[in-house]
């Protein structure tokens, strides 16, 4: 096993499943029913789960068993090839939209509709200790526990008359995808039943919880039920799909505590020290939750950044699976505004991880240096940033501590994010650990105010940052000075006035002003819904933010006036403005 697959050694899932499945053509004359059902072993089961799928073409459409075959084929196969940062939710909506662009391509190929690629679809994965249900159409997940039949998804049909229905929802129907998803607790001996409309509709939910229980296994009960529906009359295709959870990972926290442990802390380490083959040049940082050092390479000469976790959390189980998770993480962000984690080829005998070393300065550093940066740079710094923090996003990862000193700025005046430590990953928050997880608040004057209240704001709590970042660099200020360091409950934040920053800086633009105000606002609501916003109206003049903040207060016809003149200054300076501003 190499260093890279150990990471996550300590998550490793003793979920155990078993499933059977049968499909046949009844009497028709080919099936159009396809289903599957795939189980990984190792770190994938642990961060992508198992995953069934079943689909039943629509018959009406000509090419609905190329649409079945081809929904499930891809999807077992998709799915499982997403990046294992991601939850399920991204991965699979990710996937099945992909998957039904296709179909509804294909099926307009033609000159007519009869060629339509139409089916439905009913997708259960199962991960750590969650069911997480994708459904489309009128095929069906039922669930069985402690005796009971439970039906999870519902019909996407329209009555017509009182004989007959037609689907309203279905894979490769329509461009935008309008699939159910859900999420079930799972409990060890729950049993999931997966059905297309031919057995469904010719069995009585009895006898569906009756034969898919008839014995231990779980294929002879998927026989059972396809035979079942058959001798009932049924006219369709008949396939079903049984999943049982025989395990579930019941780890206590001891266990995991020996297997997060089983690497030691180093010890203190001074220039000149040896390990594992690197040769301790010089500390570079130090606080009370760890240490960065510059080391060599003694194999390779290579220089690297040695990040070691703190003696003072030797105990402390949390912090230890946050540690290891940075490393983890951190390989998984590829960006060159973000540091690149280096995964060694030889084993470790402590606990510690490498980085690329960054040959530059801190950004608070270089902001101590430049009282009056040239707009172009400042803004070119800003972007970098923002390219860096999206490659997170992009992963479904959110920093939560971005502030100057973690970031650093290179002699080419390019950025780049250098920390993990605080980094949120939805992919890895679904896995249960029997532990309290370690929760990182941020630094006080650069993270979401509102994130310290228990309010995970997303990417919008990242651009807080930025935008508090970013005012510091025009204005070697803070958007609300100190005030933010005195706000415990929302009644005070409620109270926070942001401080215009041409005050500090007169030269500022109004429009940029107001950006920057936009992305700072207290309430999550009102700020921008991505970076990509912000950047634009930090870098072209939005014309709704050139009123003169002191204008807002005049009486209507006094509004109107300035409206027009800031109109037609925008209208005649514009070009001038924005050669002048990033000059």
């Amino acid at each position: 096993m190499n260093d890279l697959e150990s990471q996550t050694i300590y998550l490793q899932d003793s979920i155990q499943l078993s499933a059977g499945q049968h499909s046949d053509q009844g009497r028709k004359a080919r099936n159009e029913d396809c289903l599957g059902f795939f189980q990984p072993q190792g770190n994938l089961l642990t961060t992508k789960g198992a995953a069934a799928v079943i689909a039943d073409g629509v018959s009406t459409a000509e090419a609905g068993a190329e649409a079945a075959f081809y929904c499930v084929q891809e999807f077992l196969s998709d799915y499982f090839d997403t990046p294992d940062i991601w939850t399920v939710g991204k991965s699979a909506q990710k996937v099945l939209t992909s998957i039904n662009r296709l179909l509804y391509s294909r099926s307009h190929e033609y000159l007519t509709t009869s060629r339509g690629h139409i089916c439905t679809l009913s997708v259960l994965v199962i991960k750590s200790r969650t069911a997480h249900l994708f459904h489309i159409g009128d095929s069906r997940i039922h669930l069985i526990r402690d005796n009971e039949l439970e039906l999870l998804t519902e019909d996407h049909t329209t009555q017509l008359n009182r004989q007959d229905s037609c689907l309203a929802r279905a894979m490769g129907m329509d461009t935008h995808l309008e699939i159910d998803y859900r999420a079930v607790e799972v409990k060890q001996g729950d049993l999931f039943l997966l059905t297309t409309d031919g057995v469904h509709d010719s069995l009585a939910p009895a006898m569906l919880k009756q034969l898919s229980l008839s014995s231990e296994d779980l294929q002879n009960n998927c026989e059972a039920l396809v035979q079942a529906a058959y001798d009932a009359g049924s006219s369709d295709n008949l396939s079903c799909l049984l999943v049982r959870v025989d395990q579930l990972n019941d780890d206590s926290l001891n266990q995991m505590t020996d297997r997060l442990t089983l690497l030691p802390f180093p010890p203190e380490l001074e220039p000149g020290m040896k390990i594992d083959g690197y040769l301790i040049e010089e500390e570079l940082y130090a606080s009370n939750r760890s240490q960065l050092y510059r080391v060599r390479d003694l194999e390779t000469d290579q220089t690297w950044v040695m990040k070691t976790p703190s003696r003072n959390y030797e105990d402390d189980t949390a912090y230890i699976e946050r540690f290891i998770m940075e490393e983890w993480v951190g390989s998984r962000i590829h960006s060159p505004h973000v540091v690149s984690v280096h995964i060694p080829n030889r084993a470790k005998t402590f606990l510690y991880y490498l980085m690329e070393f960054i040959d530059g300065v801190a950004l608070d550093t270089w902001i101590s240096q430049n009282p009056s940066p040239k707009p172009a740079l400042a803004i070119q710094l800003v972007k970098q940033i923002a390219e860096g923090l999206k490659a997170f996003h992009q992963r479904e990862t959110l920093h939560q501590d971005l502030k100057p000193s973690n970031i650093m700025v290179r002699p080419d005046h390019s950025a780049v994010i250098v920390d993990f430590g605080s980094v949120f990953v939805a992919g890895i928050n679904e896995i249960f650990v029997p532990l309290q997880r370690d929760r990182i608040l941020g630094t006080m004057n650069y993270s979401d105010p509102v994130f310290r209240l228990g309010q995970n704001t997303g990417i919008k709590g990242d651009m807080f940052s930025l935008a508090a970042i970013t005012y510091e660099m025009f204005t070697h200020k803070l958007p609300f000075g100190n005030a933010l360091e005195n706000c415990d409950n929302p009644q005070q934040l409620q109270k926070l006035n942001y401080i215009p920053a041409d005050r500090y800086n007169p030269i500022i633009p109004v429009w940029f002003d107001r950006a920057l105000e936009k992305a700072l606002m207290i309430d999550p609501t009102q700020r921008y819904d991505s970076i990509n916003q912000m950047i634009q109206d930090l870098t072209q003049p939005n014309p709704d933010f050139l009123v003169p903040r002191e204008k807002e207060q005049k009486t209507p016809n006094a509004l109107l006036f300035w409206q027009l003149m800031s109109l037609m200054w925008f209208m005649t300076a514009l070009f001038t403005l924005i050669a002048f501003w990033l000059k």
